[in-house]
């Protein structure tokens, strides 16, 4: 690992005046998300006896408040939301019964992704399998097409995001000789959601309780988890091996900035202000706008709009020469042309950084 460039170590310590959480805001915010969230549940499972069509139209606005939930346990996760410890650990416990996250065990796997984020020497926990060009062409056939398979859409998308919220996540994967803990978050939680399903289908049923409760679910693990991949997943993130990987560096360039229209920016719990969020983790998800409107140089540093994140759909390999994100198109037909536009980036964004620090009166 490399010691990290100036500018981006004074640009984190810029950051730090933005980390003090305030507690009664932190209630507010979960408030206003949980309380609607059940509302809205409420109203799907009466609409069930004016058509199931109808509910169904309350799914979106209700995968929105469960998004917003886990964004709220991850930000419990950092220990950002409420002033003390213990109250973001017991309200993360008690959402992630909801999103059904043991916390413990994912904030383990999270702080994992944040300290080797970017780091091709430190893949496999807590982040999207990536390999590079290299590694996929030696590969034998029949691996490089289960590769293709975990990349597809439909997979990544649609059956992966079910699978990792309902089935993988009751045991601890990836952590299976991590000592006690891990196993009792999995299980601690598992026996609350085992408790909680069987609670709702005595008050509304087996069946309406999965009418309304699947869809739901199934659609806010979609949304969470392509989230975390155009978060990561763009064309000029930045990956290293471990003699040239850097903290800084990779969560300036290896993060998004995800530049979403308010109403999803508020649904997301502004978590598309990724790259600020990666290099100071503990800032409150509700003050990372002060961020963007103190230094609003900062927007244009990995800026990823609505539109453009569709194209990120396509990008599955890591091009060590080019370094950047490939298609699997891209490799079968060789080296990229586009070798220069990464170091064209960290260029801008490091005269950005010494423009805030300049601003700001920091020395370096």
């Amino acid at each position: 690992m490399v010691q990290s460039p100036p500018e981006t170590r004074a640009l984190a310590y810029l950051l730090a005046r933005y980390r003090e959480p305030d507690s009664v805001r932190g209630v507010f915010e979960l408030a206003i998300t949980a309380v609607p969230f059940l509302v809205i549940w409420a109203l799907m499972w009466v609409a069930l006896d004016h058509g199931y069509w109808i509910g169904l139209l309350l799914v979106v606005p209700a995968a929105g408040f469960l998004v917003r939930l886990f964004m709220i346990q991850h930000d419990c996760g950092h220990g950002s939301f409420f002033r003390g410890r213990p109250a973001n650990d017991w309200v993360g416990r008690a959402i992630g019964v909801a999103t059904l996250t043991p916390y413990d065990y994912w904030r383990r796997s999270h702080a994992f992704h944040h300290a080797s984020s970017g780091n091709l020497d430190h893949r496999g926990i807590g982040d999207i399998d990536t390999l590079t060009v290299h590694e996929f062409l030696a590969r034998p056939r029949w691996r490089q097409i289960l590769y293709r398979l975990y990349r597809h859409p439909i997979v990544m998308f649609g059956v992966g995001p079910t699978y990792l919220f309902i089935l993988r996540h009751r045991l601890p994967i990836g952590m299976m000789r991590g000592g006690w803990e891990p196993w009792l978050s999995t299980m601690g939680t598992n026996a609350a959601v085992a408790i909680l399903v069987a609670a709702m289908i005595r008050l509304v049923g087996f069946g309406p309780f999965l009418l309304v409760h699947l869809p739901i679910l199934v659609l806010a693990a979609s949304i969470g988890v392509w989230l975390f991949y155009v978060q990561h997943q763009f064309e000029d993130t930045s990956w290293s091996h471990d003699e040239a990987w850097s903290f800084h560096e990779a969560a300036v360039h290896g993060s998004s900035h995800y530049h979403l229209p308010g109403v999803l920016r508020w649904f997301t719990a502004n978590i598309g202000v990724h790259h600020v969020h990666h290099l100071c983790s503990r800032i409150p998800c509700y003050r990372l706008p002060d961020v963007l409107r103190d230094h609003p140089q900062l927007t244009a540093v990995g800026r990823i709009t609505l539109l453009q994140s569709l194209r990120c759909v396509r990008l599955a390999l890591w091009d060590e020469k080019a370094r950047r994100l490939i298609s699997f198109g891209e490799a079968e037909r060789g080296p990229s042309v586009k070798q220069g536009k990464t170091a064209y980036s960290i260029i801008s964004t490091v005269r950005i950084a010494r423009r805030l620090i300049s601003g700001a009166g920091v020395s370096i």
